[in-house]
């Protein structure tokens, strides 16, 4: 059995790869891009730094910053309508994953039209959009390198995912400096997803060669780096190592896929409106307590990739260890219970069968070692209180 592996056309790695915007538009042969990005990308400089560096090159552009985080269908829409009403022949997504899922969407809908509903999963989008040019900003959601967008329709509160290979940007600038600025708290939340991503890739049912490569290479560097950056947002070792290492936990769940820890996580998003890393991070030690019976070894090899378990220990120890790290990860990343979070119990308990549902419908618990009824699901949701 063979496994088709889809990537961007063109990756640039490493300090300073997002100055090359203007040589990676010409190679495609664009000249007139729309920069979708949000306000924190404005305010920091970043759209303005971007913009300069093609004015130095003749190239025009223009910026759409109205962004959500958590993308709508009415924010997609007016990105869409901005799209249409402009001649640009490319895009470059600016920002983190909300930021370049919405851009992903918006050069589908700005090309094809219709609606985001009619992209949705288990639908395969093979359509080609606009030309987008991915300028990651965090470490990460992987979301220059995948196949994958989602979307909230926020009349029912569902995450839609979308799928196929005309949301994967044409070119991917990985460039770490523009990470540097982060603060903790989004360093954490979006860490954990990153890791997440390599974990579940590693894991699924869906798991290849290939994508193993690339999960154990990154979680070789997010699980060292993760604390250092949080802890110090100028440590440029521990930045290029996350930044890294969420592009290559990107590349292995777009080729193989994610889990359980997604599925049940994308509810808790759209109905609590949680960070989506941070909603991951509240459940990823309760669903690989509950996964680990049907994948003990390969839990062991995360641990070990990690770095929290070594080569002699036995499979159960290794599992023991990788609990015990997910716990004390989330302990020193101060990730909040979803009480902490403000979320209110008796709304959180009544809303479980219909989450556990929206997980199930998505798919993505099907790709895990253990595949949930609606029960287990209810169940694991309400051990986070």
């Amino acid at each position: 059995m063979s496994n088709q592996i889809i990537l961007p056309r063109i990756m640039q790695v490493g300090e300073g790869a997002s100055n090359e915007v203007p040589n990676v538009l010409a190679s495609l042969g664009c000249k007139r891009p729309l920069i979708i990005t949000d306000n924190m990308m404005v305010e920091l400089g970043y759209a303005a730094r971007i913009q300069e560096c093609l004015s130095r090159h003749q190239i025009a552009s223009d910026v759409f910053a109205d962004t959500v985080p958590e993308p709508t269908v009415s924010s997609i829409q007016a990105g869409v309508d901005r799209v249409r009403d402009g001649d640009y022949d490319s895009i470059i997504a600016l920002g983190g994953g909300s930021p370049i899922d919405s851009a992903k969407a918006i050069a589908i809908l700005g090309k094809h039209g219709g609606t985001m509903r009619d992209y949705k999963f288990p639908r395969m989008v093979i359509e080609a959009g606009l030309p987008i040019v991915a300028v990651p900003t965090t470490a990460g959601t992987g979301s220059e390198v995948t196949r994958v967008t989602i979307i909230t329709d926020e009349t029912t509160d569902e995450k839609m995912l979308c799928m196929g290979i005309g949301f994967m940007p044409v070119a991917a600038l990985v460039d770490y400096n523009l990470t540097l600025s982060l603060p903790s708290r989004i360093t954490a939340d979006t860490g954990i997803d990153a890791l997440t991503h390599a974990i579940e890739a590693y894991v699924s049912k869906k798991a290849n060669l290939y994508s193993d490569s690339q999960a154990l290479s990154a979680m070789r560097l997010l699980a060292p780096n993760l604390r250092r950056a949080y802890h110090d947002g100028a440590d440029k070792e521990a930045r290029e190592a996350m930044m890294l290492g969420s592009t290559l936990a990107g590349v292995a769940f777009s080729n193989a896929s994610v889990a359980l820890v997604h599925g049940m996580s994308r509810p808790i998003g759209a109905a609590f409106h949680v960070p989506h890393g941070l909603s991951n991070a509240m459940l990823l030690p309760s669903v690989t307590q509950y996964s680990l019976p049907a994948a003990p070894k390969r839990y062991a090899d995360c641990a070990r990739a990690m770095g929290v378990a070594d080569v002699q220990d036995s499979v159960e120890v290794a599992n023991d260890k990788l609990l015990k790290e997910l716990h004390a990860l989330n302990d020193e990343l101060q990730v909040p219970t979803p009480a902490r979070f403000g979320i209110d119990r008796q709304t959180f308990f009544d809303l479980m069968p219909t989450m556990a549902e929206q997980a199930l419908a998505s798919g993505s618990p099907n790709n895990n070692p253990r595949v949930p009824s609606i029960d287990d699901m209810i169940a694991i949701y309400r051990q986070l209180w």
